[in-house]
């Protein structure tokens, strides 16, 4: 398969999955929220990662917000569709939907109840490949799947099947993302997963970063990334540490949960996160108001 750099690179934003007060999906508010998205410059949109609660979602709402969001972006931009469940089986339906939706390239996370062997991590992936065409991004995050991918296995699966093509790294260890550009010989394109990461994934040579802060500060990742792009070290040290404190505070308190929170500031109501997620209190409200004004008057 062709290498995926060319077309995911740069700021891939996640958006959220907003609620009506009813508790269903409120697509006219997702469509608005993509819209604004694209406006502020992603390079890609990522509906139904870990930001957009698709683990809370039944079968019928991911179906969908995945059409839905494909629907949005209209072949704007690229789109990466989250198809992560706990069974091959559902996994596999999801990637064939998001397929036929018109997706360009699936996300996957392995799932864990029980404790998976690395065997039954490259079969799921090898049985979700099989089942699509398209390019996969393999998502190690341990924090939300209960599995931690050794940089190893993720190699393995880049270089056993064809289209794995590249891989978002969550652990928050800058380590991996060295381990696994060595072990692949560079051809392995890596994307920073962890915010408060960014700057040293850059540094390590990441295609990319995969993140959901653009929903509440617009245009500061992507003035990271075209610092870097420049090559101009400073003024991305600048830019980074002035956000440093917005990332860390939004990875802290639950994606989904602070969010929806700064987006309601922003003047877009989303709803609340679904149980057993809350909504963030109101000593939350507050620090997250302070930290978004405090980066505001730094613009």
């Amino acid at each position: 398969m062709t290498n995926p750099t060319n077309q995911f690179k740069g700021i891939i934003t996640y958006p959220i999955t907003p609620f009506a007060e009813n508790g269903e999906v409120d697509i006219k508010t997702l469509t608005t929220l993509i819209e604004q998205l694209i406006i502020d410059g992603a390079h890609a949109i990522a509906p139904l990662g870990s930001t957009g609660e698709s683990a809370y979602l039944h079968d019928e709402e991911w179906a969908e917000v995945a059409q839905a969001s494909i629907n949005a972006v209209n072949k704007r931009l690229p789109v990466i569709v989250g198809v992560s469940d706990l069974t091959t089986q559902n996994a596999v339906k999801r990637a064939k939907i998001a397929e036929k939706a018109g997706a360009d390239a699936i996300m996957v996370l392995p799932v864990s109840y029980w404790k998976l062997t690395p065997d039954e991590i490259f079969n799921h992936y090898a049985t979700i490949a099989d089942a699509v065409s398209l390019p996969i991004m393999v998502y190690n995050n341990p924090a939300t799947s209960g599995i931690d991918m050794s940089p190893e296995l993720i190699v393995q699966l880049f270089t056993a099947i064809d289209n794995v093509t590249m891989v978002k790294e969550s652990t928050g260890d800058i380590q991996r993302m060295h381990k696994i550009r060595l072990l692949s010989h560079g051809e392995l394109p890596f994307y920073n997963g962890s915010n408060p990461l960014a700057l040293e994934a850059f540094a390590a040579g990441a295609t990319g970063w995969c993140t959901a802060a653009p929903n509440i500060i617009s245009h500061w990742p992507l003035k990271l990334y075209q610092a870097i792009q420049n090559n101009d070290i400073e003024l991305a040290r600048e830019l980074f540490y002035k956000q440093l404190p917005v990332l860390e505070f939004i990875l802290k308190g639950g994606l989904p949960t602070t969010i929806k929170a700064g987006l309601k500031l922003r003047g877009l109501s989303a709803g609340t996160p679904r149980k057993p997620l809350h909504a963030l209190d109101d000593a939350g409200n507050k620090k997250l108001q302070l930290l978004l004004q405090t980066l505001e008057e730094c613009a």
